[in-house]
């Protein structure tokens, strides 16, 4: 079944978020049991030849590919989809004008303008039919616009509306400094829960999938509740951290 798929049934599903740009790493974290595997390209070391190489990795180890691109690239969007992803996430999209654009890149004709070239992503997703890829592309590639500034919640409704855009993802560091003016960076901030809310609700009432990057695990089910389906889960070196400290403290413990 695909994340496009998934997300249409209703549920939850939990990503990885891999910044160390090396196709071995890649392979590692997507055999942790994570639905998906986001590859970070905005402030994680990924590049083009790191999302080519990563995604076969990804898609082996029966888990969704997906690639967060830098500001502004659309371009790479095309690419990304071109190379396996099954969605792109766009940071920064503040406005409709933003999410059409995105939406051009992530769609072919008539909703976008995307370019023909699935010379890596149909052998990847086991599809022969260049017919049967045209017509069904459109509904199985994801196109996320990320929510974090006031900016884009004061467009949210525009951005929604812009046919091609399937959801958005909140970004709750960037959105909390949005927040405070500046004065402050928590994802966990009380004070801006109900405006995520809202996000949530509003996205969902559009008929839109609404997704957010989770800092403390323990957030989730709190998300959940508001509406949000697919959830982003740290990154290799919260892993490492976290598995590195239960296993040098239980082997301390050990010795007594």
């Amino acid at each position: 079944m695909s994340l496009a798929a998934r997300l249409k049934a209703d549920e939850a599903v939990l990503s990885a978020w891999s910044t160390i740009p090396d196709s071995l790493v890649v392979e590692t974290v997507a055999g942790l049991g994570f639905d998906v595997v986001t590859l970070e390209m905005q402030h994680g070391g990924h590049h083009e030849d790191s999302v080519l190489r990563g995604i076969p990795a990804i898609r082996q180890a029966g888990a969704h590919p997906v690639v967060r691109i830098p500001v502004g690239r659309f371009d790479m969007a095309s690419r990304a989809l071109d190379f396996g992803a099954e969605a792109v996430i766009a940071p920064m999209v503040n406005s409709a004008e933003d999410a059409r654009a995105f939406a051009a890149a992530m769609k072919y004709p008539p909703v976008g303008m995307r370019s023909w070239g699935p010379t890596f992503a149909m052998p990847r997703a086991g599809e022969t039919s260049a017919q049967q890829w045209l017509e069904t592309a459109n509904g199985q590639t994801l196109a996320i616009a990320m929510i974090e500034t006031r900016q884009a919640l004061d467009a949210l409704d525009d951005i929604l509306a812009v046919e091609g855009i399937d959801g958005v993802l909140v970004g709750p560091s960037d959105f909390s400094i949005a927040w405070t003016d500046g004065r402050k960076v928590d994802p966990a901030l009380e004070e801006m829960m109900p405006a995520i809310a809202d996000i949530a609700a509003r996205t969902r009432a559009a008929g839109k999938h609404a997704t957010i990057y989770v800092v403390d695990p323990r957030l989730v089910g709190r998300y959940h509740a508001m509406g949000f389906r697919f959830f982003a889960l740290g990154s290799e070196a919260s892993y490492m951290a976290k598995g590195a400290t239960s296993l040098i403290e239980t082997a301390r413990n050990s010795i007594g």
